[in-house]
């Protein structure tokens, strides 16, 4: 084999991208993100180098531009067939150009084409996004940059063939490395910055801690998602901030007017996050694609995604109420529903849907979500029971887009919180559908634990939520508002709402206007008002009104694919928008054109594509003689199983789509006690004195037995052992277990006991436990 020199891939190909360098800003609530690539062709002939990467699904790009020698090019939008005629013209003509496109499918994945890169030419290319930052349960704010780009399930009759080819290494196998700085300023102090990467420490530029750099640890490759996580104290407080016009735009238009940028992030007393209704249909949708076998992470005793999520149904199951109704489906190449409708929950239906949740497997092929759903919004909703959708999946899907617009269609018969699992889980799918249909979204990376996060949801689902919301501006009669954002309809606790708004029109008189907010919160109404500067200060960044125009634009593109074509005028506004906004969109792209000495370049064009990071490979999961990673939908892998002599050996070979299929099983680990615990609890809330809460207890069912007080019957003496276990022994996980023990204090509150004070004193005494019984809720 020929050695290549410089970087290559795993098939020895050179690699002309030698590393990125980032730099953010942050202010508040939103962000700014300046990447830098440093591409070098290092082959013998002229060189066209091919990067398709992720952003954040919320991403703005506004600023693309490449810097070749001491000349730099700053790339213009255009309608994207356009731009990319242009393109081609000059790779043709032996120029250099650079295009970045979205991908037509889904608008978190772009495509960068840096032509015509003569032999030992270095080329630096700068691409610029603003994005808002998500709010996480803990109050915390999160900056994702995406690395992974798993390879994206295309469903076989979407028709799309225009898809961008993705090139992928394993993980630590990406030949190009990952630096970043950070500068974070607030109107609040910053009380710390975390990450899943090694940071160097946070260093304050004030006093007040209200502006601060953190950086990258060196070293870093860039085989991961690189997740900033920022804490700011006070954060509930609503902002009004305006931001100026572009000087050189024109009055009337989107950049040439003032754009102000509302932040509603309300806080929910206490009393009102402990009520919970017992209403309502959930309907917990599950990923059962191949790529489910993946581990959650590389880290030692990692699960499988689909056995997370199997753990997931089982706390799911058990702390759902008494009275609502619910149903599982399973998704890849095709679906399977637990029950042919929704079943009121129950003992009965509990127990049959554990029996299926065990049976449960990675083995419907691919990744697709559309038809699954389309089931679902075919099923009429039921009478006083609110439809609730949880959907799991690591989001290796291609027609996003689709789905995303399948979502907004029925928006109002349901709610939809999302969960993407692993690596690489598309921003905009797993976002979007929760956005679309007024819900929340989870990304479960790194070592995160599922359970905590989807119980955080469930909690969200069962809880009163901000609703009625109503917004009124307050402004001279010469100055006009003008929303760039869908109307916000419900807030949930620990989530945070924008809205973007056009003011048209200068007041001869008055400098200041206002914002009332009103909504209801558990029925009590809650009032705000706000004041802004009509007349602010100029601002050379423009993010607020970028991420006021990427959310307009998304709403038109979404009109337009509703208009399925049939009419022009949405996609016209779109691509006159993102022109003169200066933001990407589905219809348009960045096209930079180096004209050079005129002269041109000799000698065939090589075209080079830059691999992307695939978390899991073969090398890693899979015998030698097979090639392809596990987490692809056409694995091939060996059946292997843990023998009683510790030995490895062919159990089960199965054939799908004329290949073998093949998984690897691993030795199973002892199963957590609370998991054991938690199985145990019947649907009511309570649990039953037999041996095996004994074997949870660490006691033998007479150690168990022998205390109970003479008066009180062995179901109600089981379930505080329980309690005062759980509150004794896990109180660490208690996320995920409080709406258990919700259950099972209203339980034995409806046994009306009169001897509680003495049952959790004497489990005290058994167990080796402080708890008191005011902290059991009793």
């Amino acid at each position: 084999m020929v050695n290549c020199c410089g970087l290559v891939t795993v098939k020895n190909e050179p690699v002309p991208l030698k590393s990125i360098a980032v730099e953010v800003s942050v202010q508040g609530h939103v962000a700014t993100v300046s990447s830098t690539l440093q591409y070098e062709n290092q082959e013998q002939s002229p060189l066209e180098a091919i990067f398709v990467f992720p952003l954040p699904g919320e991403a703005a790009v506004c600023r693309f531009s490449a810097k070749i020698g001491q000349t730099e090019v700053v790339a213009e939008v255009q309608e994207k067939q356009k731009a990319q005629e242009q393109y081609d013209d000059a790779l043709s003509s032996g120029q250099q150009a650079f295009l970045l496109e979205e991908s037509d499918e889904s608008p978190d994945v772009f495509k960068l084409s840096v032509g015509s890169l003569p032999p030992g030419e270095k080329a630096s290319v700068s691409l610029d996004y603003v994005t808002e930052l998500a709010v996480q349960a803990d109050d915390g704010l999160r900056l994702c940059l995406p690395a992974v780009l798993n390879p994206r399930y295309q469903p076989q009759d979407s028709g799309s063939g225009g898809s961008a080819q993705v090139s992928s290494v394993p993980a630590g196998s990406v030949p190009y490395s990952l630096s970043l700085s950070a500068h974070v300023s607030s109107p609040h102090p910053i009380s710390r910055v975390e990450s899943n990467c090694p940071l160097d420490p946070l260093n304050y530029l004030n006093t007040e801690k209200t502006q601060a750099t953190v950086s990258l640890a060196a070293g870093h490759q860039f085989d991961r998602d690189v997740e900033l996580l920022l804490y700011y104290q006070d954060t509930h407080q609503p902002t009004a901030i305006v931001e100026a016009a572009q000087a050189s735009a024109k009055p009337g238009s989107l950049m040439g007017d003032p754009v102000v940028m509302l932040s509603l992030y309300p806080e929910f007393p206490k009393d009102v996050m402990s009520s919970m209704t017992s209403h309502g249909e959930f309907l917990f949708v599950v990923d059962r694609s191949g790529s489910m076998e993946c581990p959650m992470h590389l880290g030692s005793g990692s699960l499988d995604r689909i056995s997370s999520a199997r753990e997931t149904l089982l706390l799911l199951l058990k702390s759902l109420p008494m009275g609502c109704y619910f149903n599982i489906i399973g998704f890849g190449s095709s679906y399977e529903s637990f029950f042919p409708k929704s079943v009121e929950y129950s003992q009965k239906t509990m127990d049959e849907a554990l029996q299926m949740v065990k049976e449960m497997r990675a083995d419907l092929g691919g990744t697709e979500i559309l038809q699954p759903l389309k089931h679902i919004y075919s099923q009429p909703c039921l009478p006083d029971q609110p439809r609730q959708l949880f959907l799991f999946t690591d989001g290796e899907v291609g027609n996003t887009k689709e789905v995303l617009d399948l979502v907004k269609t029925n928006a109002g018969s349901h709610r939809c919180f999302s969960f993407g699992i692993g690596e690489g889980a598309s921003t905009a799918l797993i976002s979007g559908v929760a956005k679309q249909a007024r819900g929340h979204a989870q990304f479960i990376t790194g070592q995160d634990r599922m359970q905590p996060k989807v119980m955080q949801s469930l909690r969200f689902a069962l809880q009163p939520a901000v609703v009625d919301i109503s917004v009124k501006w307050n402004v001279p009669k010469e100055v006009s508002v003008t929303l760039l954002s869908p109307p916000i309809r419900v807030i949930f606790q620990g989530q945070r709402a924008l809205l973007y708004a056009q003011l048209t029109g200068e007041s001869s008189g008055d400098t200041e206007g206002s914002v009332t907010v009103k909504y209801s919160l558990a029925k009590q109404p809650v009032e705000n008002q706000l004041s802004f500067s009509l007349k602010p200060a100029e601002d050379t960044g423009m993010t607020v009104h970028r991420l006021g125009a990427r959310t307009l634009i998304q709403s038109l593109e979404v009109e337009e694919r509703e208009q399925d074509g049939e009419k022009e005028g949405a996609k016209e506004k779109v691509i006159e928008l993102s022109v003169q906004s200066g933001v990407s969109s589905a219809f348009t792209a960045f096209i930079a054109v180096h004209k050079g000495d005129g002269e041109a370049l000799q000698g065939q064009l090589l075209r080079r594509h830059v691999p992307t990071p695939m978390l899991y490979h073969s090398s890693m999961l899979m015998m030698q003689s097979c090639v392809m990673p596990l987490c692809s939908p056409t694995v091939m892998a060996c059946n292997l199983q843990m023998s009683a002599s510790g030995k490895l050996k062919l159990s089960k070979k199965s054939k799908r789509n004329g290949q073998h299929r093949v998984y690897l099983f691993k030795k199973q680990p002892v199963r957590d006690p609370l998991l054991q615990l938690i199985s145990l609890q019947k649907a009511s809330g309570s649990w039953v004195l037999e041996a095996a809460l004994a074997e949870v207890l660490v006691k033998t069912e007479e150690e168990v037995s022998k205390p109970k007080p003479a008066q009180v019957d062995q179901e109600v003496w089981a379930t505080v052992l329980a309690l005062v276990w759980l509150y004794g022994f896990k109180m660490e996980a208690q996320e995920e277990w409080q709406f258990l023990a919700m259950k099972a204090v209203s339980w034995i509150q409806a046994q009306k006991v009169a001897s509680v004070s003495e049952c959790v004193q004497a489990g005290n005494t058994l167990l080796g436990c402080q708890v008191q019984k005011d902290t059991l809720g009793l």
